[in-house]
């Protein structure tokens, strides 16, 4: 029986540790994963991949919804224009060709007249890869925010709390429309500060696996709403959530149902999602080929009109490409969805 003695003698004493190793390595493992979930990151791995991941190839490790193409696509007609030999290049000129290369461009298309005089890639990219957007995001809020407001479904003039309830806090926020969202005047204070651990701001904003809590998470403002300006993206997200709310369509279908099809989209795009079968990431995250992106900016100079069809109203384009008045501390207001202001052209020239 000795044997047997010394046997419980030893579990009794090494039992702690057999019971402590197992929990402490469950503890290193299983602690990154539970921190992460518990902040409304990615998992540690995600972080990982994406850290080493170049930005233009970070949609591919995010969920996304489809935007499916459209079943009768509109290639965009060739009518081939060659390029300058040089590009002007900081004090001197560079080669046209390594200027692309050594500012590390995927895609460089320049369409004219409405067709495409010129389409570049390169290596290892061609016609059907698709590229992230970021903030050109942005400008199709404001485009699928337009055919809103003409269905009548939506109003500038509207509250965000009104629309989006759950967001009420009392105070100057309350008092913010789907106006100051358009003009990025807000003041909501999410910075758009892209140094340094992403802890806050839009960096975080951007890595959130739960967007709804994150614009509840921050409501406080930078200035008063209406008062001036700032490029600030949680304006957009915010939009973005308003649509989805007002429409019961999620943003990725709604551009497919209102803008990718009827334009003549060649192929499928993707929006990013804040989590699997989540939120959008409005402010940014839309996927696609640059055919189909330069289609949209297209769609834009031909006053929202795709061939025959008119997709968005003309005045909502005209609403986007003119500064709305001076604001208090000078300057003009910036036009809705980042587009930028310029003279109206008739063509792409």
């Amino acid at each position: 029986m000795a044997p047997f003695s010394s046997l419980r003698a030893f579990l009794a004493r090494h039992r702690r540790a057999a019971v402590a190793v197992p929990t402490a390595l469950t503890v290193l493992v299983a602690g990154p994963w539970a921190a992460t979930a518990a902040l409304s990151l990615p998992s540690p791995l995600a972080l990982t991949r994406l850290s080493n991941t170049p930005p233009s190839r970070q949609g591919a490790l995010f969920p996304a919804r489809t935007v499916s193409a459209s079943a009768e696509p509109a290639p965009l007609r060739k009518a081939p224009v060659a390029l300058p030999a040089t590009v002007p290049w900081k004090d001197g000129r560079k080669g046209t060709r390594q200027f692309l290369t050594d500012t590390h461009a995927n895609a460089f298309l320049v369409l004219r007249d409405g067709r495409l005089a010129h389409e570049w890639y390169r290596d290892g990219v061609d016609a059907q890869s698709r590229h992230g957007s970021w903030s050109t995001a942005k400008s199709v809020i404001s485009l699928l925010v337009g055919q809103s407001i003409a269905a009548g479904h939506l109003r500038e003039d509207d509250l965000l709390v009104d629309l989006l309830p759950e967001l009420e806090k009392g105070g100057a926020y309350d008092r913010i429309t789907v106006r100051h969202l358009l003009d990025m005047s807000s003041g909501i204070d999410v910075s758009e500060d892209y140094s340094g651990i992403p802890r806050s701001g839009t960096p975080r904003m951007y890595l959130t696996t739960d967007l709804p809590t994150f614009v509840k998470d921050n409501r406080t403002l930078r200035f008063p709403p209406g008062s001036t300006s700032e490029y600030r993206s949680v304006d957009t997200q915010l939009l973005g959530q308003i649509l989805h709310r007002v429409e019961g369509e999620s943003v990725a279908g709604l551009l497919q149902e209102r803008i990718w099809r009827p334009m003549g989209a060649e192929g499928d795009a993707t929006w990013n999602l804040d989590s699997e079968g989540g939120t959008e990431k409005s402010f940014c995250c839309l996927n696609a080929a640059a055919r189909d992106f330069a289609k949209i900016g297209q769609l834009v100079l031909d006053n929202g009109r795709a061939g025959d069809r008119q997709i968005v109203p003309q005045d909502w384009i005209d609403r986007l490409s003119a500064p709305r008045r001076p604001w208090p501390t000078g300057g003009a207001a910036p036009p809705s969805g980042g587009i930028p202001v310029a003279p109206r052209a008739t063509s792409a020239r």
